[in-house]
């Protein structure tokens, strides 16, 4: 199972700029906005708000890096599909090649 809460992940500033303006901004802005609504739906987003207010102190967020990671894993899956496709096709003109330059005379080789 994936640990996102490795020591070296949490060093990782994945978060910087106006991103992390934005984290700093709209945590403080739910926290407040959850303690004046209150009840269930209050402690939410305060919930929510202390996440995304941590996100921008700290400039880290371990579900970024775990997008980051898995899309690098698919570009490279994407770049060995690209790379097989250019082998086939290679293939495929190369066959079809061989086949033009073939002639049929009605006699089978194999026979003497």
């Amino acid at each position: 199972m994936l640990d996102i809460h490795t020591p070296h992940a949490t060093a990782e500033h994945n978060v910087q700029g106006i991103e992390r303006l934005g984290s700093l901004a709209g945590g403080a802005l739910m926290i407040s906005k959850g303690l004046r609504h209150g009840g269930l739906i209050g402690m939410l987003q305060v919930a929510a708000g202390g996440l995304a207010l941590a996100r921008g102190v700290s400039g880290h967020c371990s579900t970024k890096a775990w997008w980051l990671r898995h899309r690098a894993e698919y570009n490279h899956l994407r770049g060995e599909i690209d790379r097989g496709a250019r082998e086939l096709k290679a293939l495929k003109d190369s066959a079809e090649a061989a086949v033009r330059e073939v002639t049929v005379t009605g006699k089978d080789p194999l026979v003497g």
